[in-house]
């Protein structure tokens, strides 16, 4: 059972990554947009989980920068969102 349900969090995240690729590339997301960035966070987090399952250590950590650099920006547009006064 855990063997299906890792392989199905690995082609969530396949479909998140992509997802998020596809948009950007038809212009219906912006690379700073909130959506993209969740998109990618956890795409990559749940490839992170498969990739370790699976013992792929060098794609495990590539995904677990590649998640880091969407929380990072996800923090940046919190920031500025919450730094900007009431309109």
């Amino acid at each position: 059972m855990t063997d299906i349900f890792v392989e199905i969090v690995g082609w969530a995240g396949a479909v998140l990554v992509l997802g998020a690729y596809i948009l950007v590339s038809a212009g219906k997301l912006t690379g700073t947009s909130r959506a993209f960035q969740w998109m990618n966070a956890i795409g990559a987090a749940f490839f992170v989980l498969n990739t370790w399952w699976h013992g792929a250590i060098p794609s495990m950590f590539v995904n677990i920068i590649w998640s880091g650099i969407g929380i990072a920006a996800l923090w940046r547009l919190y920031q500025k969102r919450t730094s900007q006064p009431p309109q």
